[in-house]
């Protein structure tokens, strides 16, 4: 194991369901800790009751802790642009609402920069044929999800919705980034 890691940084990701993106994301080489959870909403304590009406303006999010010495933020957000759609707004798949826009929550401005210039790169190739709609923000108001939310695909891999869509995308990841996976 690397020695720095001590000198982990945090980058929040809201991809669409938090039980999803938390799925890849335990299977990627130098994240050393997911953790889902909502953000960047006017509720500062939510609830997942309270996130599902719509009108906290809070994402779920994965909150991830990450060496930089085994993985750079920048692969953190290829992989990120890979697994979700981020050309839709308020919306992942069948699941619609504010709490599952795209977003980007930086905690320093290399984190931000680096996002910046990823996504100006994909729009100028026109990757997803669309317009971008990611929101790119400083990190406001974390707060963890509930604890039966936390390595849900792990506990529940047979559940229907895991089957159906976060499974997929852990293959996905596995395929487009064999080298980053655990």
């Amino acid at each position: 194991m690397s020695e720095s890691t001590h000198n982990t940084q945090t980058l929040v990701l809201g991809g669409g369901c938090f039980w999803c993106t938390e799925s890849v994301y335990k299977n990627v080489k130098g994240v050393t800790d997911v953790e889902s959870g909502y953000s960047n909403g006017q509720e500062t304590a939510p609830t997942y009751e309270m996130v599902c009406t719509g009108r906290t303006g809070c994402n779920e999010v994965v909150k991830l802790e990450y060496d930089p010495a085994q993985i750079s933020t920048r692969e953190i957000l290829e992989i990120f642009f890979v697994i979700h759609d981020p050309t839709t707004l308020n919306r992942q798949g069948n699941d619609t609402g504010t709490q599952y826009r795209s977003g980007i929550y930086f905690t320093s401005p290399e984190q931000q920069q680096t996002a910046q210039t990823l996504i100006d790169e994909l729009t100028q190739d026109d990757a997803f044929g669309a317009p971008i709609v990611t929101e790119l923000l400083p990190l406001a108001n974390y707060f963890p999800a509930e604890e039966y939310h936390q390595d849900f695909f792990e506990r529940n891999p047979n559940q229907g919705y895991c089957m159906a869509v976060a499974a997929p995308k852990v293959a996905k990841f596995r395929k487009t980034f064999a080298r980053l996976a655990k």
